[in-house]
């Protein structure tokens, strides 16, 4: 069955057509520089409907309780560990090294490509609510052989023995290998029933016959650092420095995944999506891997010292570090700028990026998705009248996102 469509919703024509005629709010060079100091407290405006209106005001509400819940643990948390005066120390006197991979725009300096190939264990699974009768589901798990970028951190980034090891669980149908899309969870949210629900992965693989996989990212899952207490505490709690080899490792996992999905399973074209956290993941994909069909980032973030400005109480932490160490946002911004898509150009054409975002999302809000939009020199764009965690009209979306996919030659509309 298609899926179904609301005939009255009319947030994303007004948002869409609002936006294309506004200015670019995307930077012409050094955009962490240049992005406004203030760009944390602005809104994304949107004309709209008084239902839509309803709708976005009621569900940023369930937002802004999930992210003061989620900031208040990685204050508590993540926040002594990684962002004390010692580390935090240690990450400034990385920031040259970091940022000399800005020079010159070519990310495949600090994204390496995998130089061997990886044992793939594969497991037969019959995973808990999406288990078709038509296929195989399976699990598969191969070690991790990124090196760290940094080589101070080389040492203590592989202490962390269950990281070294990606997961990705994999619907295929029987018979020839189909083209597959490979979905990225947020943080904290890495479970396979409650992405193969969000990302509605039953209706790729049933309604556009395509297969479809999940992608575990790095310290969360069965990847977390020991001890850990709550999944993607890891990805933060070794601070800037760490979140920059964390984006760089899951670009190199996804790699050597799309290396034996092409390569050895035979699967003719992979393209990627993302939610949030793996929103972002999709958008660095975009600059770094030229063989992805299409990428799909769905309420990304772009530039997370902004973010995390906005992330009470942990924005309280990151204005006092700032004040301590005398430093501003713009030297915050350029820490962790050679892991945001925002320093890099698609190696993908405009024509095979889409942006979804949500005009009631608090957790990663509007302005990241219409950023990444301007960015990418306003591909194709879709807003939905919803929050981070409840994607209202989700039909009128995964509507259009058939449509790019049948512009694609990906599948055919009925």
């Amino acid at each position: 069955m298609a899926p179904p469509t609301n005939r009255n919703a009319v947030v994303s024509r007004i948002a869409h057509e609002a936006c294309l005629h506004a200015p670019s709010q995307m930077p012409a060079e050094a955009w962490w520089k240049h992005l406004p100091w203030e760009f944390a407290k602005r809104n994304e405006s949107f004309e709209l409907a008084w239902l839509d209106r309803l709708r976005v005001e009621s569900t940023a509400a369930l937002d802004v309780a999930i992210r003061t819940s989620g900031a208040s643990a990685l204050t508590l948390l993540a926040a002594p560990l990684g962002y004390n005066p010692r580390t935090l120390s240690a990450a400034f006197g990385d920031l040259d090294f970091y940022a000399g991979f800005l020079a010159g725009g070519d990310a495949s300096r600090f994204f390496a490509r995998p130089k061997e190939r990886a044992t793939i264990r594969v497991r037969r699974t019959r995973p808990f609510l999406f288990t078709p009768r038509d296929g195989v589901v399976e699990s598969l798990r191969f070690e991790s052989r990124f090196e760290p970028v940094n080589p101070r951190l080389r040492d203590s980034y592989r202490r962390h023995r269950d990281n070294r090891y990606a997961h990705v669980r994999y619907w295929r149908h029987r018979g020839e290998p189909r083209p597959t899309v490979v979905a990225i969870h947020g943080f904290m949210a890495e479970g396979y029933a409650l992405n193969s629900w969000f990302f509605a992965l039953p209706w790729f693989y049933h309604h556009l016959g395509l297969d479809v996989a999940l992608f575990n990212l790095p310290f969360h899952g069965r990847r977390q650092t020991r001890f850990s207490p709550f999944s993607g505490h890891g990805f933060f709690a070794g601070g800037p420095s760490r979140i920059n080899e964390a984006f760089a490792q899951a670009i190199y996992d996804f790699r050597t995944l799309l290396n034996y999905l092409l390569e050895d399973r035979g699967v003719p074209q992979v393209g990627a999506t993302g939610v949030s956290l793996g929103g972002f993941t999709t958008a660095l994909l975009a600059a770094t891997e030229p063989r992805l069909a299409f990428a799909i980032p769905n309420v990304p973030v772009v530039t997370l010292a902004d973010l995390l400005l906005e992330w009470e109480p942990l924005g309280v932490v990151m204005r006092a570090v700032m004040g301590g160490f005398k430093t501003n946002i713009a030297e915050f911004r350029r820490l962790l700028a050679v892991t945001s898509p925002l320093s890099w150009r698609p190696v993908l054409p405009k024509s095979r990026l889409m942006v979804i975002g949500g005009v009631g999302d608090r957790l990663a809000p509007p302005k990241h998705s219409r950023l990444l939009w301007d960015h990418w020199d306003r591909c194709r764009l879709h807003w939905f009248p919803g929050s981070h965690v409840l994607h209202l009209d989700r039909g009128a979306y995964l509507g259009e996102i058939e449509k790019f996919l049948s512009e694609l030659g990906w599948v055919e509309r009925g």
